[in-house]
């Protein structure tokens, strides 16, 4: 008899971008913990929950390689089912999706209000997106490779047809270049 009791968290997204956004870099728990916001506890259990699911492998219970490959195909093919977006009303808050970069360049945003994150410290005003995770706006400040991946990745689960083709073409490009390399914590 099989247990499939895992179940990823919308932290563990955002800890496995942060993964990827460090490339050949190592880093402790405590130092993405700070960076993202939440508990060292926190990202060790994300961690483990990707490893569960084979996002992440390696021998090691602290060691491992992103499967990107498995990230990619999670990313594009089932986050949006896993975690659906939750629109709202206009609000104060930062672009995301089409509406930041790198998409922004590549899109017309028209006359539509763009989706942004509700926060108070947010430049601009459109409808809110929640985010998949309540420290994704700070984290995203503060980290402009993790916010661009972030944005990249709510085009895929919010986003039109287009929208999602070029986000999703964009991640594979990250995703293979060599600034992403091994991806290893």
């Amino acid at each position: 008899m099989y247990d499939y009791a895992m179940n990823l968290k919308p932290q563990d997204v955002v800890v496995l971008l942060k993964l990827l956004s460090y490339g050949d870099d190592r880093p402790s728990y405590a130092q993405m913990g700070e960076e993202l916001f939440l508990s060292p506890s926190e990202v060790h259990a994300s961690v483990r929950r990707a490893k569960e699911a084979h996002l992440i492998v390696g021998a090691e219970p602290d060691e491992g390689t992103l499967d990107k490959a498995a990230v990619l195909e999670f990313l594009v093919h089932g986050l949006k089912y896993s975690f659906p977006p939750e629109r709202g009303e206009l609000a104060r808050g930062m672009p995301t999706s089409y509406a930041a970069e790198p998409l922004k360049q590549k899109i017309s945003m028209g006359n539509d209000p763009p989706p942004v994150w509700p926060s108070p410290q947010g430049t601009a005003r459109g409808y809110s997106l929640k985010p998949l995770y309540k420290t994704v706006p700070q984290a995203a400040q503060a980290d402009r490779k993790l916010y661009e991946l972030l944005a990249l990745v709510d085009a895929i689960r919010d986003g039109r047809v287009r929208d999602r083709e070029m986000a999703e073409h964009e991640l594979r490009d990250r995703l293979n270049s060599p600034v992403y390399a091994h991806s290893q914590f």
